[in-house]
């Protein structure tokens, strides 16, 4: 590594842990080559978080849950789901560029300029059923447990994509943070069992 790359790398470390997200231009203001975000970012030194944003890889978990805490106290009848409540869980790499929430069918869908949602929508259990309270920050967030998780994945899975919700299906009964019997309770609550039995068998 060059003694260039590493006064570049060097500076851009120390712009994002000073500002904890920096945008593509506060880069170019510092004099660091845009070619080099590529550079740190296929290294695994920077995350893009979205188009033109950038984070200290070490900080990214501590932004993400944050962004729970803000969500729960901006829509207090949502609770965190998908795959949001995924990366929770430990169950997906994917970096969302959104929060996830489930809120009841006739509320509004939220409006803010701080945070950006992706927002669905449910009624009687599939909305109540599988809570679990977390706190982050001091702030009490509701967030949905393993096995509702991946059931509200395949439910929902033109929204998410059919592969995230087989690979979290996968990667939960294989790291053993839930059963084969939750996933069935809850698979039945989003009537999406006939779906899934499938793909459980073949795991087992």
């Amino acid at each position: 590594m060059t003694d260039l790359h590493m006064n570049y790398r060097e500076r851009a470390l120390d712009l994002v842990r000073a500002r904890g997200i920096a945008r593509a231009r506060d880069f170019k203001a510092a004099g660091i080559p845009l070619v080099y975000l590529k550079r740190l970012t296929d290294s695994g030194v920077l995350v893009r978080l979205g188009r033109g944003l950038y984070q200290d890889s070490d900080r990214v978990g501590e932004h993400i849950e944050h962004n729970l805490a803000e969500a729960a106290r901006l829509v207090p009848n949502g609770i965190i789901s998908l795959i949001s409540a995924l990366r929770h869980h430990e169950l997906t790499t994917q970096l969302p560029n959104a929060v996830w929430m489930t809120i009841p069918h006739k509320d509004r869908t939220p409006k803010t300029t701080s945070l950006k949602f992706e927002i669905v929508r449910a009624t009687g259990q599939a909305l109540t059923a599988g809570i679990e309270q977390v706190i982050i920050e001091g702030v009490s967030v509701p967030v949905y447990g393993v096995a509702k998780t991946v059931a509200d994945c395949f439910k929902h899975r033109r929204h998410v994509g059919e592969d995230v919700a087989v690979e979290a299906l996968r990667d939960a009964l294989r790291q053993r943070k839930t059963t084969v019997s939750e996933l069935m309770k809850f698979a039945v609550i989003d009537r999406v069992a006939g779906r899934m039995e499938p793909f459980m068998k073949a795991m087992q």
